[in-house]
């Protein structure tokens, strides 16, 4: 089974990466981040056509996440589910598949240290942190992937002295991220590549950010041990970003020997 995750940066501005990369690549799953469009915009037609389910949560302009699947979900859930007051952002949908469960994610971003995003992203980590306790077990066949918008070690950014204390790589990010990996998850990328310092973002404010290599690794996919085990690769492709009019992201993607799931 291949899981793979795509912060597309608007879905209908990057169809032809994406058209072109699940051609070739024919993914089981592909989580999407950043859709930016309504629900009733979401291009479902054309995914439909080449053989996948949509489970999409979207808002017009910002945010949104969608989960395509070659086979039709058998739960889902959208957003956390908590009984909050208020509309909640199109960050976080949830579905099923046979016995294996993948929760998309697209983490806010959190702008500057001192600011309230910065506050309100670390709350969104502590209730995504309830949200895993609520619904799930550490021993649940479990999938978590998306845009994390944090680096989590110093082999995940460009320059670790530099970036130290900055937004995505800040000390209390890294303890938010650490309370979700202590709850029972795994980093696959980090864990089938220990040394490797690939990168899934880079910055399109940067000059030559790809060419020079200045990226950071946000974009994960982290699973429970149930699933980690039989995580056989794990993979980054740079090609989709030196694609004509890509996304800032690039694709990541896990293949998992689901024998017996």
């Amino acid at each position: 089974m291949i899981i793979a995750s795509f912060n597309a940066n608007g879905v209908r501005a990057r169809m032809p990466v994406l058209q072109d990369w699940l051609s070739s690549r024919r993914p089981d799953v592909l989580c999407l981040q950043e859709t930016k469009v309504q629900d009733a915009d979401f291009p479902r037609e054309v995914f439909e056509r080449i053989g996948y389910h949509c489970t999409v949560f979207g808002q017009k302009a910002y945010n949104g996440v969608a989960v395509l699947s070659r086979e039709a979900p058998a739960a889902v859930r959208m957003g956390f589910d908590d009984g909050a007051e208020g509309p909640e952002e199109a960050r976080l949908v949830a579905v099923r598949l046979g016995r294996i469960d993948i929760v998309n994610t697209y983490v806010p971003q959190g702008q500057a240290p001192d600011s309230e995003k910065f506050t309100h992203k670390l709350a969104w980590l502590a209730r995504l942190r309830n949200y895993f306790e609520r619904f799930y077990l550490p021993e649940t066949p479990l999938v978590w992937a998306g845009d994390f918008n944090i680096a989590p070690a110093s082999l995940d950014v460009f320059d670790p002295e530099k970036l130290n204390g900055a937004v995505g790589f800040h000390p209390e990010e890294h303890r938010a991220l650490g309370a979700l990996r202590q709850w029972g998850f795994h980093d696959l990328y980090r864990m089938r590549h220990p040394h490797s310092r690939r990168f899934t973002f880079w910055d399109y404010r940067v000059p030559k950010a790809v060419e020079r290599d200045l990226g950071w690794r946000i974009d994960h996919i982290w699973a429970t041990s149930a699933l980690a085990e039989r995580a056989m690769d794990v993979a980054i492709d740079m090609a989709p970003r030196r694609a004509d009019r890509p996304s800032d992201h690039t694709f990541v993607s896990a293949v998992f020997d689901t024998t017996g799931f």
